[in-house]
Order: C-alpha cells, then sequence, then structure tokens
C-alpha cells in the first residue's frame, strides 16, 4: 500500500472510493495532496481536534454531508465531547439556520462512534425546537444546559441575544466560535463579508496564527479560491 493510501486508511480506518480512484489515475497527486493535507492538519496554533471539528460545522453550514461526516469522526478521534460538538453546529445554525437538521447526521454518527445506542427517528423534525429537543435526548445524561438554554432565547426571537448565546463561552470557547463564524463565511467564498467577522474574531482572542491555520484547513475543504478570500484580512506576520 503506498504511502497516500496508508495514510487514509489510518485516519478513516478503510480507504475511501475518491482516495482510492485519485491512486489508480495518479498516484503521485495523492501523495502530493496527502503531504499538504497531513501538514494542514498537524497541531499548529489550532489542534487537530479543533480544525477537524470547525471543518465538520463548515460543512454543515454550507449543507455538505460529506466532508462534515469525515471530520465528525476526525475531531471525536481526537477526543471532541458531544456537548462541543452541538455547540459548534449551534455555530454552523447560526450562519445558515438549514444546518442544524443537516448536522443530526453527524450527531447520530458521533454517538456511534462513540458507541451510543439511541432511538432512531421515526418521523423527521422540522422546527429548530424539534431539532434541538432530538439532540437533548440524544445526548442522554451528558449536560445539555448550553443547548436548552440556547433552544429558549432561540424562541425569543430576537437575533442579537441568539447571536450572544451561541457565540457565548460554553463547553467551546467565544474565541473558537467566532472563528468558526469566519470559516463559515470564507469556505463559501464570501470574504468580503467575512471582514467584519474576522474583526469580532480578533477582538475575541483569535489571532493571525489561528486566521492561518484557519484558512489552510478551508483549502482542504474548499479549495485554494478560500485562502485567497481569506487572505486580504491577514496581517503579515511582522505586522
Amino acid at each position: 500500500m503506498t504511502k497516500g493510501l496508508t495514510y487514509f486508511k489510518e485516519v478513516y480506518d478503510t480507504v475511501p472510493d475518491w482516495v482510492q480512484k485519485m491512486h489508480d489515475y495518479n498516484p503521485m497527486m495523492l501523495d502530493t495532496y496527502t503531504a499538504i493535507r497531513g501538514e494542514a492538519f498537524s497541531d499548529g496554533a489550532l489542534s487537530r481536534k479543533e480544525k477537524d471539528v470547525l471543518i465538520a460545522s463548515m460543512n454543515a453550514a454550507r449543507l455538505y454531508p460529506r466532508s462534515m461526516l469525515y471530520h465528525t469522526k476526525g475531531a471525536i478521534d481526537h477526543g471532541l465531547t458531544l456537548p462541543e460538538l452541538v455547540e459548534y453546529f449551534l455555530v454552523a445554525y447560526l450562519y445558515n439556520a438549514a444546518a442544524l437538521k443537516t448536522s443530526l447526521e453527524a450527531f447520530s454518527y458521533a454517538l456511534q462512534l462513540k458507541g451510543v445506542d439511541v432511538e432512531q427517528l421515526s418521523t423527521s423534525p422540522e422546527t429548530i425546537e424539534e431539532i434541538i429537543q432530538v439532540f437533548v435526548k440524544w445526548m442522554g445524561d451528558e449536560d445539555t444546559r448550553f443547548i436548552e438554554e440556547t433552544l429558549e432565547v432561540i424562541k425569543s426571537g430576537k437575533k442579537a441575544a441568539i447571536e450572544e448565546k451561541v457565540l457565548g463561552e460554553g463547553k467551546v470557547s467565544t474565541r473558537l466560535k467566532y472563528l468558526n463564524m469566519v470559516g463559515n463565511y470564507i469556505v463559501e467564498l464570501r470574504g468580503k463579508e467575512a471582514v467584519a467577522w474576522i474583526e469580532k474574531a480578533r477582538r475575541a482572542g483569535v489571532s493571525e496564527a489561528d486566521l492561518a491555520d484557519l484558512g489552510s484547513i478551508c483549502i482542504l475543504t474548499a479549495g485554494i479560491p478560500t485562502w485567497f478570500e481569506l487572505s486580504d484580512s491577514l496581517k503579515l506576520p511582522n505586522q
């Protein structure tokens, strides 16, 4: 087995079909991609766990389940807790309300990875309240206070209060939540709209190194144009 195939076998426990096909058509391309991916996901300003869950949340936000699921596994494998995962998906919801329903698939998968059996849904939840209630039910004995408090604020319909609650300190730091919001815009190539969020993120403690790490993982999930979008607002190291 080549280096690229071995790497993905270790990451996913199996070689995904898309990896095998890249190898079969151009093994050098797979090895190059693997090297870039390995570097992007090494511990830096952001940890490997944080990088995986940020990508999982960003892909929930853009309603792309395939990458969301891959990176949910990576985050769980590196120690992410279920309450943390839900908080990241609430940030995806803040960007795109439809993301919360998409994220149920990833949360069910996370439970499976942790060996937790839950009652599967007989009907699909449609409202935000119904979806959050599913999260709460599936979380069992886990700490659900933050998500339940968030639901009460969501029910108020007050946009500013919802944003403040979702991005507030919980199991996940405000710093990482603002970074997540920046990434939500960047992976959809909305760099100009991300500028205000980048400034908010800096005020919340996000460093330029954090932003650069975010840009690197965005490349892996949405392509090199994401780096163009982020780099427009990224300060040089000596600035």
